[in-house]
């Protein structure tokens, strides 16, 4: 996978743009807050994505999506990706309820997990002389304790399926 894995009791940080923190964790402000510019955050629900339609409801609404949105993972992953309509420098996105995100669906939950990875990663880059990783696009997949590790297994998953 293309980050490095930092676990705590209640938070496993995969890369500098995604995190899964049980929904008494957190993640540290720091690693999700500019120390300048302006920040979008968006908070998703979880249980609100049974489906597809559903789901790009929640990301349509929260993230206020063009009319041109094409409502498939194509044109979700096109609009993540670019977000130029909101006036910040930064985004950070929170799905609470992470582990109900189409759970009924293993194909389309594989699709937004690896749809998110890419996101944040296209919104990466290396600071420099410092080399740290940084990212202007912050995901959080926020889940009850006992499904943290499926969560994390699940976006691994996904970037298996999506790297071949």
């Amino acid at each position: 996978m293309g980050g490095t894995m930092k676990e705590s009791s209640h938070a496993i940080h995969l890369a500098p743009w995604l995190h899964v923190v049980t929904s008494s964790g957190g993640v540290p402000l720091g690693e999700l807050l500019p120390f300048t510019g302006s920040t979008y955050v968006a908070r998703l629900d979880g249980r609100e994505m049974s489906d597809d339609m559903s789901t790009f409801q929640q990301f349509e609404e929260a993230l206020k999506f063009p009319s041109y949105f094409g409502w498939n993972w194509n044109a979700l992953h096109d609009c993540l990706r670019d977000l130029q309509w909101l006036a910040s420098d930064h985004h950070v996105l929170i799905i609470e309820s992470a582990e109900h995100a189409l759970s009924g669906d293993s194909e389309a939950r594989r699709e937004l997990l690896a749809c998110l990875w890419r996101s944040g990663l296209g919104w990466s880059f290396v600071k420099r002389p410092e080399g740290v990783t940084l990212s202007r696009l912050s995901v959080v997949l926020s889940c009850e304790e006992g499904s943290i590790h499926g969560l994390v297994e699940a976006v691994q998953e996904s970037q298996e399926t999506s790297a071949s």
